[in-house]
């Protein structure tokens, strides 16, 4: 069914409809939140905490809601929320880093699993490292970036160049401390 069908059959009482969503975006979800977060078991969590709030806001949402970017821009907010929580904004566990356990179709290049890689961008600091995950991973373009994360598109542009040069700083061994 289409997302906007979708939408208008949860709107007018079929709650059942809402597994549909569910079904074509946990993995994304997931595995965005997990490269934000660098814990899978932290990313699931954020991912139903997401679908949970998505369920009880899609009710209030206009007739022509960009699911994608709404659904991202969600899980960009719990992931916020979870660092403040943490008071850890600029620390994740690299030991404790696992990559969820996804079907092949869904996994992302081999490079994104090199050692080298995962280290440099976790020295980019949230917003700039949501920019590159949402651009880089999940394949958004600026205009679905700048609604998912309610910032103007020359915004995400900045982050996204910015993000390039911190990350070649990084990975290149110009960037020494862990942002």
């Amino acid at each position: 069914m289409e997302e906007a069908a979708v939408i208008a059959s949860i709107k007018a009482g079929n709650v059942d409809a809402f597994t549909e969503i569910v079904e074509n975006y946990q993995i994304p979800i997931v595995r965005y939140l997990c490269r934000l977060v660098g814990d899978e078991d932290i990313a699931r969590d954020l991912a139903q905490d997401t679908f949970i709030q998505a369920f009880k806001g899609i009710l209030k949402t206009s007739p022509d809601l960009k699911l994608r970017p709404w659904l991202f821009k969600i899980a960009t907010n719990n992931a916020r929320q979870y660092y403040r929580r943490k008071r850890i904004i600029n620390f994740i566990p690299f030991g404790d880093h696992r990559t969820p356990d996804f079907p092949s179709q869904y996994r992302t290049k081999d490079i994104e699993e090199n050692i080298e890689v995962r280290s440099a961008l976790r020295k980019v600091p949230l917003n700039i490292r949501t920019c590159l995950v949402l651009h880089f991973v999940e394949g958004f373009k600026y205009k679905e970036m700048a609604d998912a994360l309610g910032i103007s598109e020359d915004a995400v542009r900045m982050r996204v160049t910015r993000g390039r040069e911190l990350f070649r700083q990084a990975y290149t061994g110009g960037g020494q401390n862990e942002m």
